[in-house]
């Protein structure tokens, strides 16, 4: 008969005695001891893992273009601005970084290689989808818009709206249909851009508030408008005498302004000039009234010396221009030019 497995024997097929008892039971002990030993390492290593863990996950870093939203279970608690903080840790406090001061955009129709937000390109079936849009006179346009915002409220960007990047494509592609569906094709392709933009601009942020987004839209600015393919080389040409017609208008704007404020110039000089000329002849003929009246009434007293000397005055007046010489004689009752002392030498025969 052989021992049971695990209890040796006592080489002559006898049961243990207690001796072999006493050995087993020291084995046991050791092993027992050797175990604990063992255990107790590894609750130590571990508890030092956990509390290196703790005190790593205790610290985080809030960039500067950035706030942090705290959850302690769960529930909001406050926001932490720039900078080096402390929370609790293993899980008890949660900081999500929201980038209030960076500026955000969105694109539609189009998209920008290597954007890493995942909301900022429309996926790639709905880049043509979203873009194609019916204009009030029925007619077809293709819209490429960007959407540039900023994250105003933290809290209400995270909290109140599901989704809230995907619920503003959502919202913008509405409003951008509104608007230009409210316009011609016309309108939407040449004149109407930036009545456009400032109308889907205010109704988007409207939405943004109602819907308590916590989102400030900054800017909604159109990119390419173009017709469909189909008529694409119509509307170009269309397009194409459109700009013609404005640069006509421009050039003859320009020489309307060059031309008429000139005429103005002129016309308002002439006027002038002639008001002046006016006044002149006015002064000149009151003068000489005045003058005549002194004259008669001078000459009512002395009609020969004032006959007389107005006589003199008059050829002091007009002699020195004739250019003749005059001999006077005082006996005589009147004054006779006798000789021209100034003709050429020569012209006598």
């Amino acid at each position: 008969m052989t021992a049971p497995k695990g209890v040796p024997g006592n080489g002559a097929g006898k049961p243990p005695n207690a001796q072999d008892l006493e050995d087993m039971m020291r084995q046991t002990m050791d092993r027992l001891r050797h175990g604990a030993e063992g255990s107790r390492k590894m609750f130590v290593i571990l508890a030092i893992v956990i509390a290196a863990m703790g005190i790593w996950s205790a610290f985080y870093t809030v960039p500067s273009d950035s706030v942090a939203v705290i959850q302690r279970f769960g529930k909001y608690l406050k926001d932490v601005p720039p900078g080096l903080h402390l929370k609790l840790p293993m899980g008890i406090d949660e900081a999500t970084i929201v980038p209030v001061k960076r500026q955000l955009k969105q694109e539609f129709g189009f998209s920008t290689p290597g954007a890493t937000d995942p909301y900022q390109s429309p996926e790639h079936g709905d880049q043509k989808m979203e873009t194609q849009m019916v204009t009030g006179d029925l007619n077809a346009a293709l819209v490429e818009w960007v959407v540039q915002y900023r994250i105003a409220d933290p809290a209400k960007f995270l909290f109140e709206v599901r989704m809230p990047a995907e619920t503003l494509r959502y919202v913008s592609e509405s409003v951008m249909r509104e608007v230009v569906g409210d316009r011609t094709v016309d309108e939407v392709i040449t004149i109407g851009r930036q009545e456009i933009e400032s109308e889907a601009l205010a109704k988007m942020q409207e939405l943004s508030t109602k819907y308590e987004m916590g989102i400030s839209i900054d800017q909604v600015q159109l990119k390419n408008i173009n017709p469909p393919q189909p008529v694409q080389e119509s509307f170009n040409e269309v397009n194409q005498a459109q700009q013609e017609k404005e640069k006509l208008i421009n050039e003859a704007r320009r020489e309307y302004n060059k031309v008429v404020p000139l005429a103005e110039g002129e016309k308002d000089q002439r006027i002038r000039e002639a008001d002046g000329y006016r006044l002149k002849r006015i002064n000149e003929a009151e003068g000489d009234v005045a003058r005549f009246n002194a004259l008669f009434e001078e000459y009512t007293k002395a009609p020969e010396v004032t006959r007389r000397r107005i006589y003199v005055e008059t050829l002091q007046d007009v002699l020195p221009r004739v250019g003749a010489k005059v001999i006077v004689d005082g006996e005589a009752s009147n004054l006779l030019p006798l000789l021209n002392l100034d003709a050429k030498k020569g012209s006598q025969p």
